[in-house]
């Protein structure tokens, strides 16, 4: 028995839609038992009993766990395949022709404008994307729930992005990651407002309530690192526990007054009509697991990446540098 198993298949998780069978497999997870002892302790029939238990082998979330002779007469012990087991599925939409391609990973404009591209080109919803975060993008990736990941996840140490982060997740298998752009991330306030901090440490300073990213995210990873950089105790940061999940929430925040300033990129910031005081510039890439199935239905994407066009109208958006947009580098695991 695995401590920790995950639940990936659809049929699996019909499995366990049935009440009776969700109550048989967590006493399995507490050890073995016998078709006629989990009768008893359920007040069952043993056919009833038995029916489900192999519905639950069927799809391998209960096993053989040997056999006990007592006279004449043997029984069998079954018991679940894991102490626990989480639930990572994704349920994508149907285009009705071509596969869906699911974009996981970091909020960004110019990730929504690629899908846009894409899926105005194929007339259809050729790829969803999501804002679920960098870190939990990547991992989803891992975990074959999605298709490309987006991140923007700075390794203090290296000064590298990504990359370390990617070693680290998939050290085994081999990924191809593609820049989409370089963006500014910056203090968002409103406009005309007298309080404006220099700097990060100023945060815990001044009298500013601040909105901040989920954690996982790219922007929140690299506030979280400079605070404990600068020693900065973040208990001490009105606002800190108030959590968005996008750059327009943490903009939108500020502009309907709920919050003073908050951490975001430009773009955000200037389509809400906020004042921005640029930090740093960062690098979005984009992450194929290279052991995908599905090229053909990423291909759209990628021609969309590199043309002319798509990279004209990221430009526009406000914050973003295409230099290097469809630039590619090949990681081994």
């Amino acid at each position: 028995m695995e401590p920790l198993g995950t639940i990936k298949r659809q049929d699996q998780l019909a499995a366990l839609a049935d009440e009776h069978r969700l109550a048989l497999l967590r006493r399995l997870m507490c050890g073995p038992s016998t078709i006629s002892k989990l009768g008893r302790s359920f007040g069952r029939h043993p056919a009833w009993i038995r029916h489900h238990l192999m519905r639950l082998a069927a799809v391998g979330l209960v096993e053989a766990a040997g056999e006990k002779t007592t006279r004449n007469y043997t029984e069998k012990f079954y018991r679940a395949t894991s102490g626990a087991l989480a639930v990572h599925m994704l349920v994508a939409p149907d285009s009705g022709s071509s596969r869906t391609v699911m974009a996981l990973g970091s909020d960004d404009f110019a990730m929504q404008l690629l899908a846009d591209d894409c899926n105005a080109a194929a007339g259809e919803g050729h790829v969803a994307v999501s804002s679920v975060g960098s870190l939990d993008g990547l991992i989803a990736l891992r975990q074959g729930l999605a298709d490309v990941a987006g991140c923007h996840l700075l390794d203090v140490a290296s000064g590298e992005y990504n990359v370390p982060y990617l070693k680290h997740l998939f050290p085994n298998r081999d990924v191809e990651v593609v820049t989409l752009a370089y963006r500014e991330q910056g203090l968002m306030t409103r406009a005309g407002s007298t309080l404006k901090p220099t700097d990060i440490a100023e945060l815990a300073e001044m009298d500013l309530r601040f909105i901040n990213r989920n954690p996982g995210s790219g922007t929140r990873v690299w506030l979280d690192a400079q605070l404990r950089a600068l020693g900065v105790d973040t208990a001490v940061i009105t606002g800190w526990e108030t959590e968005v999940t996008t750059h327009d929430d943490v903009a939108r925040a500020i502009a309907s007054g709920a919050a003073d300033i908050g951490l975001g990129i430009r773009t955000a910031a200037e389509h809400a009509g906020l004042d921005f005081m640029p930090l740093f510039t960062e690098r979005y890439d984009l992450v194929f697991s290279n052991s995908s199935s599905h090229e053909a239905d990423l291909e759209p994407l990628r021609e969309r990446l590199e043309s002319n066009g798509f990279k004209s109208r990221v430009r526009a958006l406000g914050g973003y540098d295409t230099t290097d947009t469809g630039q590619t580098r090949e990681l081994a695991g």
